[in-house]
Order: C-alpha cells, then sequence, then structure tokens
C-alpha cells in the first residue's frame, strides 16, 4: 500500500467523476458527482442508533463500514459510469465519534456518537481540575460530553481494564481508513472536534491528553484534508467497482464541508445545516475562539478555519413528531401517497407563525451551543385548552428556528452581522421551512441549487488535493442558481416578541432540568437496550 500527499499529479481527463463519501449519524449517503458540481446519482444506507440507556448514544462500526464500501459500488452503477472514470473518492463524515480498538482493529467498543452523554459528569471536573476554559481556547472544542476528551476522561475513570487492552481510540473515518489501508490517520478538521488537538501547532495538545489519561501514540497521525491514500486490496475493489489505485482523499469533517459546499466564504455570510442534528458556521482565516466559549472552531484546511455552534435537536426532532406526536397523521399522509413530513408540514402552515402563543424547548437530546448544557431536556410552554396537535406540530419546527437564531446571535457576537444565510441539509427541501427561518432570523435565506452541501464540499476538496483546481473559487459556480427567501415583516415581529420569552424559559429551568435529568439517570431506561 502507499500513501500520497496533497496535490498528486494531474489525472487523465477522462475521469469525470468524483465520489464523495458522507458518513452520517443515521446514514452513510454516497454521490457521484461531476466536474461542474451535478450530482449525477446518490445512494444512502440507513443504520440503527443503539441507546440502552438514556445517556448513551451509539453504533455499530462495522455496519458503518459496510456501508461506506458497499455505497460506492451501488452509486456507480446508479450513475451508470465506469470505475476507471473516477477521478477520486473523497470523505466527509460526523464529529465527535469514538471507537475503542485493539491491534487487529477489532472493536472493542461500539461507535460512541456526538450525542452520547454518559461523561456529563466529567464537564465540572475537566473545568476546575484541568483549567478546561484554556484546553477549549487551544483545542477549540467546547467542553461538552460530544468531546471525545470527555469521553476518554469517562472510560479511564469507568472502564480501565478497557483503556489497558486498547490499541487506539479512534473515530468512525479513522476505523473505514485503517480498514481499507491498515493506516490510522485524522485529518485535521476531526482531530480538531476531538478536544484534544491543538489550533495553532496542528498537532495533539500536551494539556488535554494529559485531562484524558491518554499518550499520543494511542491515537491517529493528524493529516492535511487533502491527504491521498491509495492501494485497495482486491477483495475491495471488487467490491466497490474501483481500480486498486483510485486516490481515496481523507477530507474533513460534515460541517466545514457543509460550509464549503454551500460557497459560505465572505464576511457575514453563514452556512445553516439542519441534518438530524443542525449548525450555523462562518469561515475564517486563521483559528478564532470565543472567549465565552459558546463556539467551536475547526480546521477545513490549514489557512481555512470554521468558526460557529452546533444544536442536538434538528431534523430528529421532526422525526420525534412523526413518531411519537402524529402517527396517525403521518399515517395518513402515507394513505394520500405523501412523504409523511409533507404532509406534517401542509398541517404545520395552517396555524399562524408564533403557533398561537405555543413554545417548544427542543431539547430531547440535551444541548449544545450556546449552552453546552447535557441536561436540557424538552418542554411545551404556553399551552392550553385552545392549542390542538396542529399547533404542536408548527411549534416544534418553529423551536428548532429558534435554537438556529440563538447560535446565529453568537457567532455575530464574534464575527460580525449577519448578511445572509445559506442553507443546507435535508431541510433545505421545504420551501416551508426555509421561509419560516428567514422569519425567525429575519434575514435573507439562501439555497443552492443541490442540498448536499457536505457532498459538494468533500468533491470540491478532492478536485484541490488531486491537483484538479488550485482554490475553492469554482464551487461558486456550482452553487448559483437556488432559491432564495426573504422575511416576512409581520411574521418576523411575531418571533421577535417570541424569543425573548423562549430564552427566559430557557433560563429559568435550567435547576429543573438537572433535577430532571439526575433523576432520569437513576430511574429511566434501566434493562432498556434498544
Amino acid at each position: 500500500m502507499t500513501t500520497g500527499q496533497s496535490n498528486a499529479s494531474t489525472s487523465p481527463a477522462s475521469k469525470r467523476y468524483v465520489i464523495a463519501v458522507d458518513l452520517g449519524t443515521t446514514s452513510t449517503k454516497t454521490l457521484v458527482i461531476d466536474r461542474d458540481g451535478r450530482v449525477i446519482a446518490s445512494h444512502a444506507i440507513e443504520y440503527p442508533l443503539y441507546t440502552p440507556t438514556p445517556d448513551r448514544a451509539e453504533q455499530d462500526p462495522l455496519e458503518i463500514f459496510s456501508a461506506s464500501v458497499r455505497g460506492i459500488g451501488e452509486v456507480i452503477r446508479k450513475a451508470g459510469i465506469l470505475g476507471s472514470e473516477v477521478l477520486c473518492v473523497s470523505y466527509s463524515s460526523a464529529m465527535h465519534s469514538l471507537i475503542a480498538v485493539d491491534r487487529d482493529l477489532t472493536p472493542l467498543t461500539r461507535c460512541i456518537t456526538w450525542a452520547d452523554n454518559r461523561s456529563v459528569d466529567f464537564v465540572p471536573i475537566l473545568k476546575q481540575e484541568f483549567n478546561g476554559h484554556e484546553i477549549y481556547r487551544r483545542t477549540g472544542t467546547p467542553i461538552h460530553p460530544m468531546s471525545p476528551l470527555l469521553k476518554l476522561m469517562w472510560f479511564n475513570r469507568n472502564e480501565p481494564e478497557l483503556v489497558s487492552r486498547t490499541y487506539k481510540f479512534i473515530g468512525i473515518k479513522e476505523f473505514v481508513f485503517a480498514k481499507l489501508f491498515g493506516q490510522y490517520v485524522i485529518d485535521y478538521s476531526l482531530a480538531s472536534a476531538t478536544g484534544l488537538f491543538n489550533l495553532r501547532e496542528l498537532d495533539w495538545d500536551a494539556g488535554a491528553l494529559s485531562a484524558a489519561g491518554i499518550v499520543k501514540e494511542q491515537l491517529s497521525q493528524p493529516v492535511s484534508t487533502t491527504h491521498i491514500l491509495q492501494g485497495l486490496s482486491s477483495a475491495y475493489a471488487a467490491e466497490t467497482g474501483l481500480p486498486a489505485h483510485t486516490p481515496f482523499v481523507v477530507g474533513a469533517s460534515d460541517g466545514v464541508l457543509a460550509n464549503l459546499g454551500a460557497g459560505a466564504f465572505e464576511p457575514g455570510v453563514y452556512s445553516v445545516t439542519i441534518g438530524t442534528s443542525g449548525a450555523v458556521r462562518g469561515t475564517v482565516r486563521e483559528p478564532l475562539t470565543d472567549p465565552e466559549g459558546r463556539l467551536f472552531c475547526y480546521a477545513l484546511k490549514e489557512d481555512f478555519w470554521v468558526v460557529g455552534g452546533a444544536i442536538n435537536n434538528g431534523g430528529i426532532m421532526f422525526r420525534w413528531v412523526r413518531d411519537q406526536l402524529a402517527t396517525l397523521e403521518a399515517e395518513e399522509g402515507r394513505r394520500r401517497g405523501m412523504d409523511p413530513y409533507d404532509y406534517l408540514t401542509e398541517i404545520a402552515a395552517t396555524v399562524r407563525a408564533g403557533s398561537d402563543g405555543l413554545i417548544f424547548l427542543p431539547l430531547l437530546a440535551g444541548e449544545r451551543a450556546p449552552y453546552w448544557n447535557a441536561n436540557a431536556r424538552g418542554m411545551f410552554f404556553g399551552l392550553s385548552l385552545f392549542h390542538e396537535k396542529k399547533h404542536m406540530i408548527r411549534s416544534v419546527m418553529e423551536g428548532v428556528m429558534f435554537r438556529i437564531h440563538s447560535v446565529v446571535q453568537a457567532l455575530e457576537e464574534v464575527g460580525g452581522p449577519t448578511r445572509e444565510i445559506r442553507a443546507s441539509g435535508g431541510f433545505a427541501r421545504s420551501a416551508f421551512w426555509l421561509s419560516m427561518m428567514a422569519d425567525v432570523l429575519g434575514n435573507t435565506v439562501t439555497v443552492p441549487p443541490s442540498v448536499e452541501s457536505s457532498g459538494l464540499g468533500a468533491a470540491q476538496l478532492g478536485l484541490l488535493a488531486t491537483g484538479e483546481t488550485r482554490d475553492f473559487a469554482s464551487i461558486h459556480d456550482w452553487v448559483n442558481g437556488g432559491g432564495r427567501y426573504e422575511p416576512n415583516a409581520a411574521n418576523n415581529a411575531i418571533y421577535s416578541e417570541l424569543t425573548p420569552i423562549y430564552k427566559q424559559v430557557y433560563r429559568q429551568m435550567t435547576e429543573p432540568f438537572d433535577a430532571i435529568a439526575a433523576f432520569q439517570k437513576k430511574y429511566a431506561g434501566s434493562g432498556n437496550d434498544k
């Protein structure tokens, strides 16, 4: 097996396509993208999330690896292209995952995801005993149980025998590349989301490693996001349909690639992505952290950094509505031949902006930016006999937008006022969601022709890594010509009146949140391995 670096020699013109592989929380999506940024074909393979207790959220790394390999072969067949026409395969991945593996790459744990809160008790320990705020200022990862740093502290305290048997602690993309190429590498982007990586030195941070209780040899080798691996085995080449020498670009995290794929580079142009979770991000040319610790700072390249904040509860809230609150309505939508989400959106659209004074705090999975409170919980506020299920459906959607609004405000304090919002992710297919976002934020929202921003960003990074382009300027040609949504003044006035109430409810519930989270940890979910 051979390893290449960025800026490999120019590929023949016959290699017209880039395959983008996006290792997501609910599925792996694989795209074939041509040199003009057109998505020729896509294929998604879902896998389960295991939640044996309320504070755990895990996945099977072998299921995700299988999905990543099968997805390449399936999308090549869907696109009707030859493997020899593929310039490269470039990767995007969800952040903050952690897997313990032995020397044979056998997983000793499941893949512990960003949504896992088991290490919440170590937040005050990191802050108080290890000067956690200074670690944040060096690493750019806010102090929260999502962070692999906190997860490692938990393992050292609670499962020391497992730690002693662990050869490497890695994330899901590292696992995929180790299986494919036998090498442990992590790109600067995902490394900077671990809480263990020094942003300015581009290497593991000694103070963070000490807090985590590990040494750098237990982690992968940090490399540029344009780093290339080559040398597929004959078995994997046959399964994917690719020549063995096809370049595999290590790539970056889904968050920073969504910014690239949306073309959000200019000052005041912020990217909003809502998939399972959600995020608001802006791009800067050097590492930048928030004095109040509300925002992350992750690498895209050595000279591009993405600053912003993520929320736990994005599109997953609409799934919760479908599965728990509006099952009958969802089934009615299916009987009508509609996507259940589209039917629920039609129901929400019959309710006035503001849901007639019903506010929903969409904090069912705890919360990240700007609160970083794993104990936060969801609630309806203002519920009265007047309200119907349709009000509840709309208020859940509005609650997600209120969460986005709070992150935008924090980002504006650090990065300057908003000029334009560029939307991506699954929610960007819905005109109703996009109009609501414009109304809540009071800003213009634009959406590119393709909402697959992370995949487009991965493809752009692939072109840069293989020497087919010298910078990211061509991404603007890929994303022009999409939709544009202007805020409705009347609706914005309503939301501007509700937003302070929403914030006040959260502030006054912080102590009750801690109490009910403790109760749930003590009593809920015992023996419920699902």
